[in-house]
C-alpha cells in the first residue's frame, strides 16, 4: 500500500510541475507581449490597441477635466453631441442635428439609437440634466465656459438665481431646445457646447449630491458611459484598460480592447519600435523626445509626421500674489530666452508665440509681436516692480515631459541672471494640477491644450474652471466675455486681436512656445491621430489593424 501511495504522490508532483511550467510560460508570453496581450507590431486580426502617453490622467470626471490626458481618455468613454474631425467641421454624434433659424434659439435632435452602456436610452432629459448640473454653483466643473452663452448663466456658465437654465427644455424624448443670451455664431455654440461638453447619464448622477460628484464612484470608476469604449480598470500611473462597447450606436468597435499605457518618452520610443505600443497619443500627451524623432522616421514599420498645433507650453505666475504685479511678470518674460528653448530643445518643432493663441488659431494676429528677450530691460522692469529679490521663488515642475523638465533648468538660469532666487520643485502631474487649482504655488510650468474656437475665458476669467493663474482682471474679463458672444466673424477676429495685444502687454501668463505635435503609429493601424488631434477620435469605432 505504501508503494502505491508513493507512486501516486510522484505522479501528482509530476503533473503539478507540468502545470506550473505551463502557467509560467503563459505568463512569460503575456508579459513579453505588453498590456495589449499581443506582442509585435500587430496585423490583420489583431484586436487590442496599446497607446503610449507620458502623463497619467488626473481623473475620469466628465464635468471636471482640466488636464489634456484626462480629456483624451474621456473621449474614449463619453460621446459629445457633435464630433469635430476638423476645426468647425461638425459630424453627428449623440445629436443627429443642431439647428437654428435665428442664431439664438436652437433645436437639438438626438440619435434615437444612442444608449448608455447599461442599455438605457440616451434622452433629451440627459442633455438637460447635464447642462443644468454644469450650471449648478455647487458643482466643480471645467465646462462652465462652454455653456456661458446660454440665457440665465453668468460668464463662467453658472446660475446666479434659480435651479434650472431658462429656455432649456426637453420637448420630447429626443428633442432639446435652448436659448442663448443673444444671437451667436452657430459654429461657436457647436464647437463649445456641442463638441466640448460630455453628456452624463441622469439616472446615475441624479443620485449623487452635486457637491460630491468629483469624489463619487461614478467618476473614479465610471460604469455607465456612452462612448466607443467602456472603463475596465485603472492602475495608477501605469495604464487605463478599456473594453469595446459592443452596443455602440455607430457600430461595433473593431478593436476589442484599448490600453492607455503611461511611460516616459524614452520607453515610448522603444515600445513603438518593438511594436508593443502601436500609437503615440498626440496633443502633448505622448511626448516623443526630439532626439529620437529621426530614428522613428527611419523605421519602415511606422508612420511619423509633425504638424503645428493649438498646444502651448507656458510659465504660470500666481496672479493672486500682489508681489507678482504686471512689471514683475513682464520682467520674467523678457528674462527668458524663449527662442533658445525652441531652438535648443525642440530643434525646429516649436514656435515662439506672444500669447496663448498659436499660429494655427483662426484668430492669430501676426502683428502682435512677442515681448523681446532683453536682460537689461528685464532688470529695469524688475526694479520698477518693487519685488524683494532676497525672497526665494519656488518653480513647480511636473515630471514626465523630459523637454519641459529641461526647459525648467534654462528658465531657472535665465531668471537668476536678472537677480531672482529660484528653486525647482518637481512633482507628479496630478499634484501640480491640485496645487494650481488651490493657488498653492508661486510659479509652475504647464501646458494648454486649446480649442479651435478662440474663447479661452475658462483659463483667464474669475471662476473659470482652468483659471490656474487665478487671473482677475476686469478689463480682460469684459473683453473675453464680449468677444465670445459676437456673431460677426470679422468683428470677432478683431476683438481677439485686441485681446492678444492686451495679454501680451500684461503677461497674465508667460507663453513660452507652441509645440508641434508629433504623430507616430504603426503602419498597420488604420485610423489614429489626425492633424487636428482633438477630433481624432471621431471615427474611433472604425479603427482596425490590417
Amino acid at each position: 500500500m505504501r508503494g502505491v501511495i508513493d507512486m501516486s504522490l510522484l505522479q501528482w508532483i509530476h503533473r503539478k510541475r507540468n502545470l506550473v511550467l505551463a502557467v509560467s510560460l503563459a505568463l512569460g508570453v503575456a508579459m513579453l507581449s505588453g498590456c495589449g496581450g499581443s506582442g509585435g507590431s500587430g496585423g490583420k486580426g489583431k484586436t487590442n490597441l496599446t497607446i503610449g502617453m507620458t502623463n497619467a490622467p488626473a481623473g475620469f470626471n466628465p464635468l471636471f477635466n482640466p488636464d489634456i490626458v484626462g480629456q483624451f481618455t474621456l473621449r474614449f468613454m463619453y460621446d459629445t453631441l457633435l464630433g469635430m474631425p476638423e476645426p468647425n467641421k461638425f459630424t453627428p454624434q449623440l445629436a443627429d442635428s443642431f439647428d437654428t433659424q435665428d442664431n439664438q434659439n436652437f433645436t437639438i435632435k438626438l440619435n434615437e439609437k444612442a444608449k448608455w452602456s447599461d442599455g438605457q436610452p440616451i434622452t433629451a432629459e440627459d442633455v438637460v440634466f447635464t447642462l443644468n448640473t454644469i450650471a449648478n454653483p455647487s458643482v466643480e466643473t471645467t465646462k462652465g465656459s462652454y455653456i456661458c452663452m446660454l440665457d440665465g448663466v453668468n460668464n463662467v456658465g453658472k446660475l446666479e438665481s434659480g435651479e434650472k437654465i431658462p429656455g432649456l427644455e426637453a420637448k420630447d424624448e429626443h428633442t432639446v431646445v435652448l436659448r442663448t443670451k443673444r444671437p451667436v455664431d452657430p459654429n461657436y455654440i457647436k464647437s463649445m457646447l456641442g463638441f466640448e461638453v460630455y453628456i452624463i447619464p441622469k439616472h446615475v448622477f441624479e443620485k449623487i449630491n452635486p457637491a460630491d460628484i468629483g469624489t463619487s464612484e461614478a467618476v473614479t470608476k465610471p460604469s455607465v458611459t456612452s462612448g466607443t469604449y467602456k472603463f475596465v480598470d485603472y492602475k495608477t500611473n501605469d495604464h487605463v484598460e478599456l473594453a469595446s462597447n459592443d452596443e455602440y450606436y455607430k457600430g461595433t468597435p473593431k478593436l476589442k480592447k484599448v490600453f492607455l499605457k503611461v511611460m516616459n518618452g524614452t520607453n515610448l520610443v522603444t515600445e513603438l519600435k518593438s511594436g508593443n505600443v502601436q500609437l503615440a497619443a498626440a496633443g502633448g500627451i505622448g511626448v516623443i523626445p526630439i532626439k529620437d524623432l529621426d530614428v522613428l522616421k527611419k523605421d519602415s514599420k511606422l508612420d511619423v509626421k509633425t504638424s503645428p498645433s493649438l498646444n502651448t507650453q507656458y510659465l504660470e505666475i500666481n496672479n493672486q500674489n500682489p508681489a507678482f504685479n504686471v512689471k514683475f511678470r513682464r520682467a520674467v518674460t523678457m528674462a527668458i530666452n524663449r527662442q533658445q528653448l525652441c531652438d535648443d530643445l525642440y530643434k525646429g518643432t516649436a514656435q515662439l508665440v506672444p500669447t496663448v493663441y498659436t499660429l494655427v488659431s483662426p484668430v492669430y494676429d501676426k502683428s502682435v509681436t512677442p515681448l523681446p528677450f532683453d536682460v537689461e530691460k528685464a532688470k529695469e522692469e524688475l526694479a520698477a516692480s518693487g519685488f524683494d529679490t532676497s525672497k526665494e521663488i519656488t518653480l513647480q515642475v511636473p515630471i514626465g515631459n523630459v523637454l519641459r523638465e529641461q526647459s525648467a533648468d534654462l528658465i531657472q538660469q535665465n531668471l537668476q541672471a536678472i537677480g531672482l532666487q529660484v528653486k525647482q520643485q518637481k512633482l507628479d502631474f496630478p499634484s501640480v494640477l491640485a496645487n494650481a487649482k488651490k493657488g498653492d504655488y508661486e510659479m509652475m510650468l504647464l501646458g494648454y491644450a486649446l480649442n479651435a474656437d478662440p474663447d479661452y475665458s475658462q483659463y483667464f476669467v474669475p471662476g473659470g474652471g482652468s483659471n490656474f493663474g487665478h487671473t482677475n482682471d476686469a478689463k480682460l474679463t469684459e473683453m473675453m466675455t464680449n468677444a465670445a458672444l459676437m456673431t460677426n466673424a470679422d468683428e470677432r477676429k478683431a476683438a481677439y486681436s485686441e485681446i492678444q495685444t492686451y495679454m501680451r502687454d500684461n503677461q497674465f501668463v508667460v507663453s513660452l512656445y507652441e509645440t508641434d505635435q508629433i504623430m507616430a503609429q504603426s503602419k498597420k493601424l488604420k485610423g489614429g491621430i489626425k492633424d487636428f488631434w482633438e477630433g481624432s477620435l471621431d471615427d474611433l469605432y472604425n479603427w482596425h489593424f490590417e
